[in-house]
């Protein structure tokens, strides 16, 4: 049921309020669909799909409109325009005769699915043929999709080099899903905001600290423990003990948490001295009483971020030692491991681990951290996010509509109903003007009439989301990447 205090008919861009008055006499039908553009040369090809339920369950479910809505709507809107353009008629129609419940239907992609960009993600459209306005109204919120399914392809990129490192490096993907931690709370223009975009971090990792991403989960996904932390320092907890006091600071923080993990800022006054004279020298028998499942996590958080990693990987190799692992790379002993959480992003990432590779460095032996960039450095262009009509039906005739702007081929959208099917080549691809057979539409109905009618569970979406064998074999990923960049060229998408 959406919030009560939530005032559906203002959230909207403004001009849409008019919209009503600008469509053709006796339409009865206005159809229309999400896509993620394709855009020559970006870095991301395919997306995840996420986030939907969420919108649905907060905003669109159950009675959205009441008389009281209405009535503030209307003041609002006559003195925002200054004149009486808002369709009072209209909606008290809707509270009437649907209960105050819109008569819309959308189907979409399972939520978690893989899908390649240029394709159909989601459609919506009028049940009732008095309220074919309701379609396009509903864009502005259903538009800000764009930040969930950014935020999810971004963290599944971060999975996809990870992935190809541990197993390069140490054989097996065992800790995969621990391997990249949400820092991205505080980094966050809101705390809606936080919640969706940790949620989507969880859709392809288990470790975070973005406690809104959690209750998202937990809330409109039904898990119960979506992610996973482990007690750490701040710089304030380090630095209030005064520069002196560094080591007493250190040990004071391994004595409250002696049976478990625990993560240790490093880097206050001189990371490479804490590494090799405090934890590798006067707290070194402290670290080493240690074991595997209460490790010491030393976090460096400054400084290029290659150089210094492989620079303290160094110094506590000539401290603790290392062995070598099944495929013949570096480990620290079990109970010390690196966390590097300051300046990841999607480069940084991979430049870490190929320089720690190129050492003869296991990715077992680093964790890493990361905010900006896994939930704010994007935005709606990143996926080129767009809504579009593009079928409509007037006097009982359907027609087929789009746009082809002269200025810019790439804007071009698709025409009528759509469906998205697996080809007999395996690739998934949108069918355009109802060609579609219904029986092969992958879009799911989900939301009819002011009802959710299909309800994801984050394990659910997991299962969807998880790296596929071509993704974790290079070789055969790229063969996979060469023919679907054929496959669109080729038009047939």
């Amino acid at each position: 049921m959406a919030a009560q205090d939530f005032n559906f008919l203002l959230a909207t861009d403004s001009y849409k309020i008019t919209h009503y008055k600008q469509y053709p006499p006796n339409v009865s039908k206005i159809y229309s669909y999400f896509e993620c553009r394709r855009k020559k040369g970006s870095q991301f090809n395919e997306v995840v799909f996420f986030g939907l339920q969420y919108l649905l369950k907060k905003y669109l479910t159950g009675p959205v409109v009441t008389e009281e809505k209405i009535q503030e709507a209307k003041l609002f809107y006559q003195m925002h325009f200054k004149q009486a353009v808002f369709d009072e008629e209209s909606w008290r129609k809707v509270l009437e005769k649907h209960d105050g419940r819109l008569p819309i239907r959308i189907k979409a992609v399972p939520e978690g699915r893989i899908i390649p960009r240029g394709n159909v993600l989601f459609t919506v459209e009028n049940t009732d043929p008095n309220f074919y306005w309701l379609t396009n109204y509903i864009e502005t919120m259903l538009v800000q999709m764009w930040y969930p399914i950014t935020v999810a392809t971004v963290s599944r990129e971060f999975k996809k080099i990870l992935a190809k490192h541990l197993k390069a490096t140490s054989g097996s993907l065992e800790g995969l899903d621990l391997k990249l931690h949400d820092f991205g709370y505080r980094g966050v223009s809101s705390q809606e905001s936080a919640a969706l975009g940790g949620a989507a971090h969880l859709v392809n990792f288990c470790s975070t600290d973005t406690v809104a991403g959690l209750l998202m989960a937990q809330r409109y996904y039904g898990c119960p423990m979506a992610g996973f932390s482990i007690p750490a320092a701040e710089h304030s907890t380090i630095i209030s003990w005064g520069r002196s006091r560094e080591k007493e600071a250190f040990e004071r923080v391994l004595d409250q948490f002696s049976s478990g993990p625990v993560s240790v800022v490093s880097d206050s006054y001189d990371i490479f001295n804490a590494c090799k004279h405090i934890w590798g020298d006067k707290l070194k028998e402290r670290v080493m009483e240690r074991s595997q499942d209460s490790c010491l996590v030393i976090r460096p958080d400054s400084g290029d971020p290659a150089e210094t990693l492989v620079e303290v990987i160094k110094i506590l190799e000539e401290c603790f030692g290392c062995s070598l692992n099944s495929v013949g790379y570096k480990v620290l002993p079990s109970y010390l491991r690196i966390i590097q959480g300051d300046g990841i992003d999607l480069s940084s990432v991979d430049e870490i681990l190929q320089k720690l590779s190129d050492e003869g460095w296991s990715a077992e032996n680093v964790f890493f951290g990361c905010g900006s960039a896994l939930l704010q450095k994007l935005n709606r262009d990143t996926l080129s996010c767009a809504f579009k009509c593009s079928y409509v039906e007037t006097n009982g005739k359907g027609m087929d509509v789009y746009k082809q702007p002269v200025t810019d081929p790439s804007k071009r959208s698709k025409r009528g109903r759509l469906s998205l099917r697996r080809n007999s080549d395996g690739f998934l691809e949108t069918v355009e003007r109802g060609a579609g057979k219904p029986e092969e539409d992958l879009l799911v109905t989900v939301f009819e009439n002011g009802s959710l009618v299909q309800d994801y569970s984050l394990e659910e979406i997991r299962k969807n989301a998880r790296l596929r064998d071509d993704e974790l074999n290079p070789t055969l990923h790229n063969h996979e990447q060469e023919l679907l960049h054929n496959h669109i060229i080729n038009g047939i998408h």
